[in-house]
């Protein structure tokens, strides 16, 4: 494939020169707070995180503050954000960061990818928007622009397809604001011209929120930070959830060390 690598950045990063958006989290090289941010963008909308985020960071204030405060504390910050498990990665990635690195962000992919919660694409973003490296990784809107620049006339594309494209194209001179680039201008094709990460062979759609576990799960733990203690029997009350549906969600929460039980009753771990 031939690609004209200059016309392609010259594109990219004209829309981003006009348009780019002005997000808190660009707006800082703390690491703490990037490292939030990318947690938080994992699976969520960018208008959901902008709502959440500054509380966040204003409240914790540093992996040190993350690591002291209590589960109940970070989740409460959270609720709207979903996918819940992220607080507990994120505490228990603040613990290890203060452990094992005095408190700072490892520089290093490795290391990066040894934290809870993070895999090869979130540690390779945080290289890029911590550190500025000429990393390569992908995510859905970096997605959206490679199918749709080069891969049009396909039905389906992987991601094998799309890395050398990638690496090929990579702004060195600043990767950081390539890589935010990148990310606005996929984000506006996605609205002018609709999802065609559909074409990944990676690609799952989210299966519907409204009465599904996950809805549940998020109900579950809503309730605790409002009541601190709750029974089986409350929890059913309050839900109307199945007596099964129930106590498979609080027997998943308690292994994953949402949920601590006493007697009858079950709390948030602190």
């Amino acid at each position: 494939m031939i690609v004209d690598t200059s016309a392609f950045q010259r594109i990219v990063l004209a829309y981003f020169n006009k348009h780019g958006r002005n997000l808190p989290w660009r707006n800082t090289d703390d690491e703490y707070r990037i490292f939030v941010s990318e947690i938080m963008l994992q699976q969520t909308q960018v208008p959901r995180v902008v709502e959440k985020y500054v509380p966040f960071v204003s409240r914790f204030k540093n992996f040190n503050e993350l690591r002291a405060a209590a589960q109940v504390d970070i989740l409460a910050l959270w609720q709207g954000l979903g996918y819940n498990r992220r607080c507990i990665y994120l505490k228990e990635s603040a613990a290890k960061i203060c452990d094992e690195y005095s408190g700072r962000l490892p520089e290093s992919e490795m290391p990066l990818r040894s934290l809870p919660g993070v895999g090869t694409a979130t540690a390779r973003s945080l290289l890029a928007f911590c550190f500025n490296r000429p990393v390569v990784f992908l995510e859905t809107n970096i997605r959206q622009v490679f199918i749709h620049h080069f891969f049009s006339d396909r039905q389906t594309v992987s991601d094998r397809d799309l890395y050398p494209l990638v690496e090929r194209t990579l702004y060195h001179e600043n990767p950081r604001e390539w890589y935010y680039a990148l990310m606005d201008y996929g984000a506006m094709l996605k609205k002018r011209i609709g999802n065609v990460t559909k074409k990944s062979s990676g690609y799952r759609p989210a299966g519907p929120f409204e009465g599904s576990v996950r809805q549940l799960r998020g109900s579950v733990l809503k309730l605790l930070i409002a009541h601190r203690t709750l029974t089986p029997e409350e929890f059913l009350n309050l839900t109307g959830s199945s007596r099964e549906r129930m106590r498979e969600v609080l027997l998943h929460l308690e292994h994953e060390g949402f949920l601590q039980k006493k007697g009858f009753e079950y709390s948030l771990r602190q």
